[in-house]
């Protein structure tokens, strides 16, 4: 049964496509010989794309052949995933009937009056504002999108010329997305370089002239703990950081909790200080930033603490470099304790590392302004990417809308500058 709203019919997803969900990996289909396959599984599909590094087999059949070969175009969908990614999907661009799927995906495949493309489109926007998630049925710690619960959902049929255009429209955005994506990575490449390079003398075996190599806690002679305090999400009292405020060796304000109770002023943050963060995954134990002065008040929390560098000879920026240095990170990793699925690095231990610096604090300044040149570049080209996402969503919430002007909506969104 369908709907029509202006230039757009809502029709079951099942009925614009074939839903079919995929084989279930079993003893005797991972054991039999003969023949095996390779098949794809949530670990494959990716948002947009499919990652085929890393493919298992098992057995099909001649009829399970036909049943579960894709074809390009197929698109796959994430039937068992976490429910923020449930439904994540990408479209099959491999070649026919050589890969096979899972049944922890599901396999759109359009028919006749569907571009696979726009239909992508439509699975990533429900993706994207929780449609999928809405629907799903979570079991434990995994989500499941259900091939019947999918098939049912409402469709925006357009025409074949609409579809076309949308595609177009959106595959411009996309490539310009791709652009900023790479130009990013180029500069971090940069930045990077940079920093080993300017910061060497860390793996060298002498000392090199000009520099000084010693125990942190010649040059940060105290560190301070941040406050334990229940926090609120709502905006009254005082911004907590928490670990998920460092970033990039600054912090990251979009998400703050904020501590009820008075605070005492040793632990306001004051323009140079220097965040740890204590407590966290392996692979974020370490992270740091220098507070900047971007609130007129704001704590922290007791995960992370605050170390007050000697002004007179380490820079705090220059700190926070060191401490993001790859070395530097896998040295605090060799000094942290395992706890309950995180671990914990004790400040004093962490005095105990050995620092390299430039003497001359000219020098550190230097090393710091070239690479916060590299910074200003990488926001710029974030920016742009946070633009281009935005001219996208506003692609999808039209196509989505099913206002009978869509298609000149889309058009008029088009003509944002993509440069």
């Amino acid at each position: 049964m369908s709907a029509e709203r202006g230039d757009i019919r809502w029709v079951p997803v099942g009925e614009v496509g074939e839903v079919r969900m995929g084989k279930q990996l079993s003893p005797a289909s991972s054991q039999a010989d003969g023949m095996h396959a390779p098949y794809l599984r949530v670990a494959n599909v990716l948002d947009g794309r499919i990652d085929y590094s890393d493919v298992k087999t098992m057995s099909f059949s001649p009829s399970e052949r036909q049943k579960y070969g894709l074809e390009p175009g197929d698109i796959l969908l994430n039937e068992g995933q976490s429910l923020e990614l449930v439904g994540r999907s990408a479209i099959y661009d491999g070649p026919p009937s050589e890969y096979f799927f899972q049944n922890t995906l599901i396999r759109f495949r359009s028919g006749p009056g569907v571009v696979p493309a726009y239909a992508r489109e439509v699975f990533r926007s429900w993706l994207n504002d929780g449609t999928f998630a809405s629907i799903a049925k979570k079991t434990t710690s995994v989500a499941h999108l259900g091939g019947d619960r999918f098939a049912k959902l409402a469709f925006p049929l357009a025409s074949l010329v609409q579809q076309r255009r949308i595609v177009e429209i959106l595959g411009a955005v996309t490539e310009s997305e791709r652009a900023a994506e790479v130009a990013i990575a180029k500069l971090r490449s940069v930045r990077s370089g940079s920093v080993l390079r300017g910061m060497a003398a860390i793996t060298a075996r002498d000392v090199p002239a000009g520099w000084d190599r010693t125990c942190l806690r010649e040059v940060v002679p105290s560190v301070d703990y941040g406050i334990s305090v229940a926090l609120d999400e709502e905006s009254r009292g005082i911004p907590t950081l928490r670990m998920n405020n460092l970033h990039d060796g600054r912090p990251e304000l979009s998400d703050l909790r904020y501590c009820p109770q008075p605070v005492h002023s040793k632990h306001l943050l004051q323009v140079g200080d220097v965040l740890f963060n204590r407590t966290n995954s392996i692979e974020h134990i370490g992270k740091s930033c220098m507070w900047g002065g971007e609130l007129d008040r704001a704590t922290f929390a007791s995960y992370l603490v605050r170390l007050n560098p000697d002004p007179r000879r380490l820079a705090p920026r220059y700190l926070v470099e060191w401490l993001q240095h790859p070395v530097t990170r896998q040295r605090v990793r060799s000094i942290s304790t395992v706890a309950v699925q995180q671990v914990n690095v004790n400040p004093s231990r962490l005095r105990e590392l050995v620092i390299d610096f430039p003497t001359d604090l000219e020098e550190q300044g230097r090393l710091i302004a070239s690479l916060e040149m590299c910074d200003r570049r990488i926001l710029a080209e974030q920016e742009s990417l946070a633009k281009l996402r935005d001219v996208k969503r506003g692609i999808s919430d039209a196509l989505l809308g099913g206002l009978s002007g869509t298609l000149g909506n889309l058009t008029e969104i088009a003509k944002v500058d993509l440069v």
